[in-house]
């Protein structure tokens, strides 16, 4: 795990300096400088883009991963990457053909509800390509194991562009449309540093000769598009359909539980950039030893971790709801909906790195798809009646069935499971944190109330943790940097 931790606890620095920047973004700036109806705008039209960017890429940036490690001479590996560069073309030049002879059907269909999405389908498109081409180059960075920089390029680099476009509107140096523009523009930009250092880490030989394998490739790619579609949409397309059924300034109050929830999920997308290659090569090398290892050993660091921030957010919802617009606060019980579902993917560990490096990807996509189905069927139903509750409700049923049939489907092909009995130690320790302190509210400022509770919460938690060896990667890292003995 020594790889694993060192990159992950980096990549984790710089995901949380992100969502440091996006929770100041997405609780403030957006909703002091912004309308609810633009800001609910900007939260469709990135979610569209993350919807359909899967389909850009043409799932390369999964199947660089998967196969880089099999290609064993120069010529073979040169071939395969510039494939993997060229590729997405062939999907994004006939898709741009098609939105723009179809432009105005498209755009009345998505603008039924809110006419204001009308305007802006080409942003969505290009910020879709961007998205696309991102995760190639930061999937070519991350086969040599250099995942740090690529993360917080993910994680940092356009939330801090969005923080300045946000100022600059607030002072009036630009207008609404030249920050609309900007955003696509910060997109762009991301994915153009991101492709300089990709290009510096290993340098591009341009080669089209055949590659070795293409059938079992070209196969791949395009299940893997059903994949990364469904595993989008499980996140997105509750937030689509919104903008469909409701006002589109409600997406705005979806957008704030959901950024807040979210935070949870920062260890498990941090700890996966590198799980993802060494997941394809413990598979590609048959060292299944080496791949339940991290798999059981992933899962518990990222409950532990998860957990924690969990409790944190839980614990103190009610109070950071009373300092942000008062309208935010009903998305409280999607917070919940979603904080659990966040933490469930926690527990997962190494599972979606297995499944998508692995030879049964194809029947894992057939559920997930019957899933996704449901999940629409399940917003359908939820939405009109329940509103942005409804959509979380949808959400997190989704998200549960959908881990549950992929930790059993790992556990019946490969006879590994996750989780151990620390992993029981830890729901222990979550339920007696919650009974402790939710109904516990100091009679102090929400800031001052929050930093109180938060300081004990972590106090008991981290002894708890340390004190009983819950995890052995944890306690090194909290007798390093807490210079325990």
């Amino acid at each position: 795990m020594g790889v694993v931790a060192s990159q992950s606890f980096k990549n984790i620095i710089s995901t949380y300096l992100g969502f440091f920047i996006g929770a100041i973004n997405t609780l403030f700036l957006y909703t002091e400088f912004l309308s609810d109806s633009y800001y609910g705008m900007v939260g469709y039209m990135l979610s569209l883009a993350y919807v359909i960017m899967p389909l850009m890429a043409f799932g390369m940036h999964n199947t660089l991963v998967k196969f880089y490690s099999t290609f064993k001479t120069r010529v073979s590996l040169n071939s395969f990457l510039t494939l993997m560069l060229v590729l997405p073309f062939c999907i994004i030049i006939p898709l741009i053909l098609i939105i723009y002879v179809s432009h105005d059907t498209f755009a009345s269909f998505l603008s039924k509800k809110n006419e204001i999405i009308k305007g802006y389908l080409w942003h969505t498109v290009i910020i879709a390509i961007a998205l696309a081409y991102f995760e190639v180059f930061f999937a070519w960075a991350k086969v040599q194991m250099q995942t740090v920089f690529g993360n917080f390029m993910k994680e940092v680099f356009h939330r801090v562009g969005t923080m300045t476009l946000l100022f600059l509107l607030y002072f009036k140096a630009i207008d609404l449309e030249q920050f609309m523009i900007g955003l696509v523009v910060v997109y762009v930009l991301r994915m153009l540093v991101m492709s300089v250092y990709a290009f510096s880490v290993k340098l591009p030989v341009i080669i089209f000769k055949r590659v070795p394998g293409l059938k079992s490739i070209l196969k791949y790619s395009f299940l893997i598009i059903i994949a990364g579609s469904i595993a989008t949409i499980l996140l997105d397309v509750d937030k689509v359909m919104l903008g469909y059924y409701i006002d589109i300034k409600e997406i705005a109050y979806y957008n704030v539980a959901i950024f807040i929830a979210t935070v949870i999920a920062v260890p498990q997308r941090s700890m996966h950039q590198i799980l993802l290659p060494l997941s394809a090569k413990f598979l590609n090398e048959k060292d299944f030893d080496a791949l339940e290892d991290l798999y059981k050993r992933s899962s518990l660091n990222l409950f532990i971790v998860g957990g924690f921030i969990f409790l944190l957010i839980v614990l103190n919802i009610n109070q950071l709801y009373l300092v942000i617009p008062k309208e935010f606060s009903g998305g409280l019980i999607v917070v919940f909906l979603i904080s659990m579902s966040k933490l469930y993917d926690n527990a997962m560990g190494s599972n979606n790195a297995i499944l998508f490096n692995s030879d049964y990807y194809r029947i894992v996509l057939v559920l997930g798809v019957f899933l996704v189905i449901i999940m629409i069927l399940l917003n359908i139903i939820f939405i009109p009646i329940l509103g942005i509750n409804g959509a979380g409700i949808a959400t997190f049923i989704a998200i549960f069935l959908y881990n549950t049939i992929k930790l059993f489907f790992v556990y019946k092909k490969f006879k590994i499971f996750p989780f151990t009995s620390s992993t029981l130690k830890i729901v222990v320790l979550l339920l007696i944190s919650l009974l402790l302190f939710y109904f516990w509210e100091f009679p102090f400022n929400p800031i001052i109330n929050i930093a109180l509770k938060s300081l004990l919460v972590a106090i008991l938690y981290v002894y708890v943790v340390y004190r009983y060896n819950f995890s052995e990667d944890i306690s090194i890292l909290i007798k390093k940097y807490l210079k325990l003995k």
